[in-house]
């Protein structure tokens, strides 16, 4: 089969601006909780958008680790997405659940979430990923998996015994979004598309848009 000949037809169900919450981020955590309570795999994997130095996109998918007035996921502030985010701190992010026939859209602005926030996530994670974010240089080349292991190993003993902190290179990210997309899918490509965008004076304003 070729891959242009690959299609679903989209039809479970509708979007009607008059049903969305006044607040993007409420209609958010809705749809949100309806996508754990169908058992989507890692209904927070979200794709991460950021802009390099030279103007061109990069992207990943990362894991949303909350929803406040923004979306945080933690990560090496070293990386190459960190990196990004300090030279150019805006962001777009997108949920795609297809289980649901719903995609969300989002764009923001970036800063670190505060230190005490990231040691409570921190020190909430297993040992095991404590210990990977000591270990692994993110986004740096390495020569093998073997170097992994070995700064693993060296970690595991120098931590031996004692409780583990957060390294200072690691931390969140809070996206507090100024234009958000939901998306819904419908027969013959005519999907539902309702967008939240905020005026001068802080309002959401919700419109629709064509498909």
């Amino acid at each position: 089969m070729k891959i242009a000949d690959l299609r679903k037809e989209y039809s479970s169900k509708s979007l009607d601006i008059k049903g969305m919450n006044q607040n993007p981020l409420e209609q958010f955590k809705a749809w949100f909780k309806e996508a754990i309570h169908s058992e989507i795999i890692e209904p927070n994997a979200m794709h991460l958008a950021t802009v390099k130095k030279n103007n061109r996109p990069t992207g990943r998918v990362v894991l949303l680790k909350d929803v406040d007035n923004g979306f945080v996921f933690y990560t090496n502030y070293e990386s190459n997405k960190g990196r990004e985010l300090e030279e150019n701190p805006f962001a777009s992010l997108t949920f795609f659940w297809p289980e649901l026939e719903r995609q969300v859209r989002i764009e923001g602005t970036v800063e670190k979430t505060s230190a005490k926030e990231s040691d409570d996530y921190f020190l909430s994670r297993p040992y095991e990923s404590q210990i990977g974010a000591w270990s692994s240089p993110q986004s740096k080349a390495i020569p093998d998996r073997k170097f992994l292991e070995q700064k693993k190993e060296e970690m595991e003993n120098k931590f031996k015994g004692k409780d583990l902190i957060r390294p200072s290179h690691w931390g969140g990210y809070r996206v507090t979004p100024y234009e958000i997309e939901f998306w819904q899918g419908r027969p013959a490509r005519l999907h539902d598309r309702i967008s939240y965008h905020l005026d001068e004076g802080g309002n959401w304003i919700l419109t629709r848009l064509a498909p």
